[in-house]
């Protein structure tokens, strides 16, 4: 029940997210979808130009409201002109109209005023706490964003909750926005996300016509690359959206959070036919008691009631000790996430009305049966102390010991599988050595561009310092830039090339091999570009010397292909290998990556944060290890591997206490078949193999009955990875070994204690 308990707090955080917004169900994000002939593309942004028109041409929109994200340095200078305030913020800018669509308050200005005008800024609370020391104070005061933008704070709103997948702290005015009147049709960045308020009334289907139509004028009519279009996604879907995400970054996906529900319930099944087979093998050592109760006139729907009533007790002080444990561990839970996830068993009054129902849905579950069988017995012979269970029973509860087994020993091989498919992404070659790689943040601003070169030339004269490349991320990102291109001048349909930019060090520091050509010449500006061998399969090429001196157009002019490099994964292991053509763009270098010696790593890295805050005053410094980067990417999944082993774990103790239940009940019922079986000459060795082995014939069938179910479970999440491990017969095979041997193990321990016996204490009544 704790473990329950804690499954539906969790399941219940998740499903808060963006709950209680006024309007929620006719709130929407406009998304862009791509289908080319072999790839399909998906972004929560929208082209710029979308903002101006839409609500003038899609019929049915009440309000709407651009919100970019975008990361800038902010600061809070004093009278005298000195740094109060300096630190890296996510900053949004966006249309006022997002305030009355998100239904956030205001404790100081208002929607229609605050975000009216050019270089205005609202802020939440906790910044103009944190600023300006209250809300009052900060309404006409002034922040400075970036190196030159000074913003007037005309607005505090409420803070955002922890559940929000809009976590604004600073939102400028959108007609502060440098690309707002930019008209590309073509062009969409995954930040620049666009709402809207469907009026009263309507549903998505019903604008869809309209939609449809806007999509036609606007892309299929400019014949715009790749079938790109728009669709609506529900304000209730966003922090599930596994395709688009969100600006949380908080985003998981509802097939993760059902594992969790049916684990929770397979945790309640089990322990119920734990509870049923414990209380029918006692069931024979109240058979007196019933038939006493049933001669002094007790009607049978008496004793079902009052068996069912102590059922319930028994489960509400269950429940109680589980209300404990759940907040003991709730501590731990939250820590698995990495404090990311604020968790408590006081959150929201749905966990009792929760907790009330678990007692009466497992009280019931766990004492009807044994209550029919009890209320039933015969008084004359249960007087007599001569009740026998009927087969029928004895096999029902071998039905459930088989049903609970079957659960445990899928858990098992799903645990073994998630546990080596997470070995298998942490140690599989990617292409790539990121080890000891440390990417460090550059300023992009015209002013720094000029520092970089003198940057790369302090930095590398460190002691522990092998090597230095200015680039946009490590071989490995999400952050994709792709595009459509021309290929010897012919127009490409098939997919889009994905663009990093990187120096002419890059390749070596990063151990990636060419094995076609060279890299690029030293250049700031595209000279020629290092294609991939996934970028030759598509494009038809075999041999990669044929593809040398090729001409690729991403950016309006031809540019040869001067190399081509053995492929690496640029993306999760989740992700087939992107087409990619790299080459040079010097105002585009936004991180520099740095080889450190392992002996020196955090010294060295502590001189370099020294060295960047001395050359770049006026900026932030920021950095990170490229391979915990990496690892990252599968932070969900790891989480997901800690869970499975604490609750099969759980499941797997449960059904094993069932276990024994089972056979003490069966010791019970046939002691005196022992005994006699003993004074005919058995050994005890015969007796305990007998005794074993109806036991051991429901674990096997268990084992046939679970195989087929957990292939298909785990087949299903192993298909959520390009690269995934083989999948053979270790696992069904490490569960049946287990399975096996915990059965021996525990019913061997009880049934050799029933083969000592002595045989006259069994028969001297006979």
């Amino acid at each position: 029940m704790a473990s329950c308990i804690l499954i539906f707090i969790f399941v219940r955080h998740q499903f808060s997210f963006d709950e209680g917004i006024k309007d929620e169900n006719r709130i929407y994000r406009l998304v862009t979808d791509w289908k080319y002939d072999a790839f399909d593309d998906y972004s929560a942004g929208v082209p710029n130009p979308v903002v101006k028109v839409a609500k003038d041409e899609i019929v049915g929109l009440e309000k709407t409201a651009a919100i970019v994200k975008r990361g800038s340095i902010v600061r809070v200078k004093d009278g005298s002109g000195k740094d109060v305030f300096k630190s890296e913020e996510d900053v949004y800018y966006a249309e006022p109209d997002i305030f009355e669509i998100l239904s956030i308050n205001w404790l100081a200005g208002s929607s229609s005023q605050a975000l009216s005008q050019p270089n205005t800024v609202a802020l939440s609370n906790q910044m103009a706490v944190r600023y300006f020391g209250n809300s009052k104070n900060a309404i006409g005061k002034s922040i400075l964003v970036g190196t030159k933008t000074y913003l007037k704070v005309t607005g505090v709103f409420n803070n955002r909750p922890e559940n929000s997948s809009f976590p604004l702290k600073i939102v400028i005015s959108y007609q502060t926005f440098p690309d707002r009147n930019d008209d590309c049709w073509d062009c969409v960045t995954s930040s620049n996300e666009f709402y809207v308020l469907l009026k009263q009334g309507f549903k998505a289907e019903d604008i869809k016509g309209s939609l449809d139509k806007f999509n036609t004028i606007h892309y299929k009519n400019q014949h715009v690359a790749g079938n790109m279009h728009h669709k609506l996604e529900a304000l209730k879907n966003i922090h599930f959206s596994e395709l688009y995400g969100n600006f949380s970054e908080k985003t998981i996906s509802k097939r993760e959070i059902y594992g969790l529900v049916i684990i929770g319930l397979f945790l309640m099944i089990t322990a119920c036919i734990n509870f049923i087979n414990l209380s029918t093998a006692q069931a024979i050592n109240r058979a007196k008691e019933v038939g006493v109760r049933k001669v002094m006139g007790s009607m049978r729907k008496q004793l079902i009631l009052q068996f069912l009533i102590e059922t319930f007790i028994v489960t509400l002080i269950a429940m109680l000790i589980a209300c404990v444990l759940a907040e003991l561990c709730l501590p731990q839970l939250q820590n698995l996430f990495k404090g990311a996830l604020t968790l408590s068993l006081f959150q929201h009054p749905v966990i009792f009305v929760f907790m009330g129902l678990l007692v009466l849905f497992v009280a019931f579950l766990a004492g009807f049966y044994p209550s029919m069988i009890m209320s039933g017995f015969n008084p004359a012979m249960a007087i007599k102390n001569k009740i026998t269970l009927n087969n029928g029973g004895l096999s029902l509860r071998k039905i459930l010991v088989i049903v609970q087994f079957s659960i445990a020993i899928i858990l098992i091989i799903s645990t073994a599988v998630v546990v080596k498919q997470m070995d298998y992404v942490q140690h599989k070659s990617l292409g790539f050595n990121a080890n000891e790689v440390v990417m460090v943040g550059m300023p992009t601003d015209s002013a720094n561009l000029l520092k970089q070169n003198t940057f790369k030339e302090r930095v590398s004269r460190l002691p522990g310092v092998s090597q230095f490349s200015f680039c946009q991320d490590p071989p490995l990102s999400g952050n994709v830039n792709s595009s459509d291109f021309t290929f010897n001048g012919i127009k490409n349909k098939d997919f889009e090339v994905r663009r990093p930019k990187a120096d002419e060090n890059f390749f070596k520091l990063f151990d990636l091999k060419i094995i076609a050509g060279k890299v690029f010449a030293k250049s700031d500006t595209a000279t020629g570009y290092v294609v991939n061998e996934t970028f030759l399969q598509k494009v038809h090429i075999n041999n990669p010397e044929d593809a040398i001196g090729k001409l690729l157009n991403c950016t309006g002019r031809d540019i040869p292909i001067v190399g081509v490099v053995k492929d690496f994964n640029d993306k999760s292991l989740k992700e087939s290998i992107s087409g990619l053509a790299i080459s040079a763009g010097k105002k585009q270098y936004y991180r520099a990556a740095i080889k450190i010696d392992a002996n020196n790593l955090m010294a060295t890295s502590k001189e370099i944060e020294a060295l960047w805050s001395n050359m770049f005053p006026n900026n932030v410094y920021y950095s990170f290890f490229a391979n915990e980067r990496i690892n990252g990417y599968y932070e969900t999944e790891q989480i997901m591997v800690v869970l499975f082993k604490v609750f099969a774990g759980v499941i797997i103790f449960i059904s094993f206490i069932g276990l024994f239940g089972l056979m003490s009940f069966v010791a019970t019922q046939r002691t005196k078949e022992m005994a006699i079986r003993k004074v005919l000459g058995a050994t005890t060795f015969q007796l305990v193999k007998m005794l074993n082995g109806s036991f051991l014939l429901m674990v096997l069938i268990a084992n046939i009955l679970a195989w087929p179910l957990a292939y298909l479970f785990v087949n299903g999440w192993l298909n959520g990875f390009a690269y995934r491990m083989e999948l053979n017969v270790w696992p069904f095979l490490l569960a049946m070994l287990v399975s096996m041997s915990i059965t021996i193990i525990t019913v061997s321990f009880r049934s050799l204690k029933v083969a000592k016996t002595n045989a006259i204490d069994a028969l001297k009544y006979e």
